[in-house]
């Protein structure tokens, strides 16, 4: 049996004043605040409710499984609502495990049980997108507008290897809104969404639309949003100056420069109802004129992605097949924003260009072997390229010739996978998958800016570094092997216990193997981390081999509105790769450093705890308590030296109320002092803070309101997982700018936003 449905949604802008609209906002406010303490009990349709929320579901066929090995965001939430933020990455804030590494605006890093980047797969819309820059400024999830998505899907850790290969940390799966389509005979379907917000710190402002018509067989739909935002406040004074490097040019004392961005996103698509099968086309485009970012060198000045994804869903008696193919291009510019220094002699500005090509498909089916016994198999193929090129500045050391940083990069996989799950009985329930996958990689010859007759230590590094790397043998094929087995057993109405253990595996990308230049102004351009360091590849960097095992204890009421959740968990990596002084030379404490990527191994442990339940009802509605507590803990067992960017101990409590159609909720957000961190990358230490966000939500029939108050008290902290502060002056050299300041958060933000479906 199929369920089909679909939700819609995109694009346009607000413009805004600040200053009277902050001392407006806040009267509001409180006014608000008291609204739903007096507001009769207005009892809200559910179906309306689902509506404004856009719930998803897929065409898909019914799965046996009764594994929860996933963790589902609500879109929804009162706590992080999909229509009032640019950052698709930031809805995960509250899942169990995932914490985010701060980039730009749009762009956060997911990171889950302290592994980020190209250690998690990232799945949208079933395409595997890959970061075509040396600082992964355009991740995945940074391609996918966050009013356009239908669900959003977390695995953590032991995941299963039908939901993704060639990562070793989890997988996170990005789904937009389904194809719905009307009854036959009916009258055809036309629905649509618009939405806007504002936010005070920064300026922020944005919105989306979307329309969709269908009829019985046939469903098309454009969603389309815009965003933009300056940079954002912190909550005090941090920097000792105001200097950009640029002649006039200032920043404040409190401002965070190089956190301003723009972006705007187009996609349609057209789905054809085939029986119980269905044929869906997507098309989209992204466009950033500007992201910048207050932990890089250099910042994003333009990004443009086309996409194309094709997909067929069939429906058969013995289970499901669903065949996929896709393709992507990407242009991708950096040079120095607004805040950074861009003359440099007669060099104006540093322009580095990345351009990737990504086709993938994939065929998967489920079979349904008996009403016990349920098989996944698949296979799936994704053929990336990369030219990142620096073309020449100037006349001076940036010049003649174009720096090739990567020539002709090519990462292949090709990969199979089977997975059987099985119900022994009414209280347990297995899983066991197997997933082989063969990666290649190669690059082309390359050389620096400079000509071969050049003189000088830059020269002659250039000269040395390329003719190396041009003697090596450069093409690599890595064979990796997954397993996983979970099982889930239900000890009674009001205990499940999961138990997990996979070892998962993951090649290196083409800034880990392929990157060459030990010349500091070229090598902190490569730079993933955000640590203001400078990073070599190693052409022969094996991939990292992760052991994982984990168990969680799920406690509640019949009704699930009493929950409690603890899950520790305990990952080993082989041959992680992590980063060691330069040959011959040594870490320099307090500054920036050139390091190279090295095979070395690491441990991870920790637990996740989260949790509800109600408190009271009165007059006042129904009140009740959710809490989150993570603890992550990272070293690298050859050094002893602690994993770079693990977030420390942190806890979340909200205090709930709902009454009628109101949804509010005061959030407190507390995190330990990060006192350890990497030395060999000078990470910098920050300290503890509690910070306070009060957030509203009413929803009607086809409207629903949103406004709050983040960071209520205007609490100054530094990001644990926000990189060092590279964001102003002269930033192309390696320590032409100060040292030991992290990047700040943002001070007290006001916001609201409206979004209406008809």
């Amino acid at each position: 049996m199929s369920r089909i449905v679909a939700s819609s949604r995109s694009s346009f802008a607000l413009s805004k004043t600040t200053q009277r609209w902050q001392a407006a906002h806040a009267a509001l406010l409180g006014l608000l605040i008291a609204s739903p303490l007096l507001a009769a009990e207005e009892p809200v349709k559910e179906t309306a409710r689902e509506a404004l929320l856009l719930k998803p579901t897929v065409i898909t066929a019914e799965s046996t499984s009764a594994l929860s090995t996933s963790t589902e965001v609500d879109l929804g939430a009162t706590a992080s609502p999909a229509t009032l933020t640019d950052d698709s990455a930031a809805l995960l804030r509250g899942v169990p495990g995932v914490s985010l590494n701060a980039a730009g605006g749009l762009s956060s890093l997911p990171s889950i049980r302290g592994l980020a980047d190209d250690r998690l797969r990232i799945k949208v819309d079933g395409m595997d997108l890959i970061a075509s820059c040396p600082n992964h400024m355009n991740p995945a999830l940074s391609y996918v507008d966050p009013s356009n998505l239908g669900s959003l899907k977390v695995y953590a850790g032991v995941t299963p290897v039908s939901v993704g290969g060639d990562s070793i940390g989890g997988s996170i799966v990005a789904e937009r809104a389904a194809p719905e389509f009307a009854e036959s005979g009916a009258q055809s379907l036309n629905k649509g969404e618009v939405g806007a917000y504002v936010r005070s710190n920064n300026d922020a402002r944005g919105g989306h639309v979307s329309l969709m018509h269908a009829n019985d067989v046939f469903n098309i739909r454009y969603a389309g949003s815009t965003s933009k935002a300056n940079n954002y406040m912190a909550g005090d004074d941090f920097k000792a100056t105001t200097a950009t490097g640029r002649p006039g040019e200032t920043s404040p004392l409190d401002e965070v420069a190089s956190t301003a961005y723009e972006t705007r996103n187009d996609e349609l698509s057209m789905a054809l109802k085939l029986g119980e099968d269905l044929l869906e086309l997507t098309l989209g485009q992204q466009k950033v004129p500007q992201e910048l970012f207050p932990n890089q060198r250099m910042d994003m000045t333009d990004n443009t992605q086309k996409r194309m994804n094709l997909r067929y869903l069939s429906e058969f008696d013995w289970g499901s097949l669903e065949t996929q193919v896709y393709h992507e291009k990407v242009e991708h510019e950096m040079n120095f924003g607004p805040d950074k220094q861009f003359w440099y002699g007669n060099a104006p500005g540093m322009p580095m260009n990345s351009d990737g090509k990504t086709l993938g498909g994939s065929v998967k089916a489920e079979i349904e072997l008996s009403a016990d016994d349920l098989l996944r198999v698949g296979s799936e193929y994704q053929r990336y390229r990369l030219d990142d090129y620096w073309p020449a500045s100037g006349t001076g050391g940036m010049s003649p010739n174009t720096f090739e940083n990567i020539n002709d990069g090519e990462r292949d996989r090709a990969a199979l996978f089977a997975e059987w799950e099985r119900e022994l009985n009414q209280a347990w329930t297995t899983q066991l998958g197997v997933r082989y996958e063969h990666v290649t990689t190669d690059a082309g010859e390359v050389h620096g800016y400079a000509d071969t007759n050049g003189m000088g230590m830059m020269v002659s590094n250039q000269r040395r570094d390329s003719a190396a790397f041009n003697a090596s043998d450069r093409s690599k094929s890595d064979n990796n092997w997954d397993a996983t087995a979970l099982a889930r057993y239900q000890h009674d109405a009001n205990l499940d216990i999961e138990f997990g253990l996979a070892r998962k595996v993951r090649s290196p990308n083409l800034y880990e193997r392929y990157t060459w230049s030990t010349w500091p102004m070229a090598a902190i351009m490569n730079n993933v981390a955000g640590d203001g360091n400078g990073y070599v590849g190693d052409v022969d960097l094996k991939p990292e081999a992760a052991h994982i095992v984990s168990t969680s204890f799920d406690w509640h009421s019949t009704d699930r509105r009493q929950e409690l959740k603890v899950t520790p968990f305990y990952t080993y990596v082989d041959n992680y790769i992590d980063a060691v002084a330069l040959p011959g030379q040594a870490v320099v404490a307090e500054q920036y450093n050139v390091l190279q990527y090295a095979n070395q191994s690491a441990r991870i442990y920790g637990v996740d705890v989260s949790g509800r339940m109600p408190l009271t009802q009165n007059d006042l509605g129904q009140w009740g308590a959710e809490a989150l507590v993570n603890y992550s803990n990272g070293e690298n067992r050859d050094t002893h030296d602690e994993l770079y960017n693990i977030m420390p101990l942190n806890a979340t409590f909200a205090l709930t109320q709902k009454l009628g159609g109101w949804s509010n909720s005061l959030e407190m957000v507390t995190v330990q002092a990060k006192n350890d961190g990497s030395d060999v990358r000078n990470e910098i230490e920050t300290a503890g803070y509690t910070l306070f966000n009060l957030r509203l939500s009413h929803s009607w029939d086809q409207v629903r309101l949103d406004m709050g108050v983040e960071n209520l008290a205007d609490k100054f902290y530094y990001l644990p997982t926000g990189g060092a502060y590279t964001a102003q002056g002269r930033t192309m050299s390696m320590n032409g700018i100060a040292w030991g300041t992290a990047v700040p958060g943002m001070g007290r933000s006001y916001y609201t936003g409206v979004t209406v479906s008809f």
